[in-house]
């Protein structure tokens, strides 16, 4: 997980989330353990990985979580990629 966003969840910052972007949040918090790191860093999410995780949930992949999931790694990468 990026700093910033540990830092904020941590910290309880204040921050708005969206009902539609809850259950995939929650999801993206919780699949931490699912990046692929290579030498350069955190390269992608292991997605074989994020799908086991999200039925161990009890939770449905669907196109549009799986979108959702991918626009927070995009974010994630590149928050990692400034620090």
């Amino acid at each position: 997980m990026p700093p910033e966003i540990a830092e904020a969840i941590e910290a309880d910052a204040d921050f708005d989330l969206w009902p539609d972007n809850e259950m995939p949040f929650n999801i993206f918090t919780r699949i931490q353990t699912q990046w692929r790191v290579g030498m350069s860093g955190a390269t992608g999410l292991d997605y074989h990985g994020v799908g086991a995780a999200i039925q161990m949930m009890g939770k449905t992949m669907t196109p549009e979580l799986f979108s959702d999931i991918q626009l927070m790694e995009r974010a994630a990468l590149q928050a990692m990629q400034r620090n």
